[in-house]
Parts: C-alpha cells; sequence; structure tokens
C-alpha cells in the first residue's frame, strides 16, 4: 500500500475517487475519508479519537489489518496522534 493516502481522521485507505470526502463546495477533500468530512465538516465533530478507534476496530478486524482488538486499539494509540485530526496543535 506503498503510495497509498489515508483519511487523516480513521486512516482508512483513500483507494477510488469515491473514497474521498468532501468540501463545502462539494469538491473533493484530499485529506479526509467520506465516512469522516462532509460538505466541509466532520462527521460526528464530537468525536474524540478513542472513540474514532473504538468505531474503527471492528472495520480493522474485519479486513484482517490486526490479529484481535487489543492489537489494532494498541495500535491506533500510536497511529492517531500522527494524523492532522487528532495531532497536538504546536
Amino acid at each position: 500500500m506503498e503510495n497509498t493516502q489515508f483519511c487523516q481522521s480513521c486512516s482508512m485507505p483513500l483507494v477510488n475517487a469515491e473514497d474521498f470526502g468532501t468540501n463545502a463546495d462539494g469538491s473533493r477533500n484530499e485529506d479526509y475519508c467520506k465516512y469522516c468530512y462532509v460538505d466541509g465538516a466532520f462527521a460526528g465533530e464530537e468525536c474524540t479519537m478513542d472513540e474514532m478507534i473504538e468505531i474503527c476496530i471492528p472495520f480493522c478486524l474485519e479486513a484482517g489489518a490486526y490479529k484481535d482488538a487489543d492489537e489494532a486499539r494498541a495500535a491506533m494509540r500510536v497511529s492517531f496522534p500522527t494524523l492532522k485530526r487528532w495531532a497536538p496543535v504546536q
């Protein structure tokens, strides 16, 4: 998956044009997926990073990305803070 873009909120691979979210003007947003970013705003804007991780675990397990929920949770707790939505403000 080298050169694959990933959603900067949930880390979903952005492979096809329809995977991308939309800006307020309807244009494609290059950073976020269609589930996280719609019409220029985050879907579930009040969602915390930990809540997002829990939402993502079943999808990661279904895709075979991790052996179990604990492994998925641990990996996402490391990787999610590097995503734009969750990165600490500098």
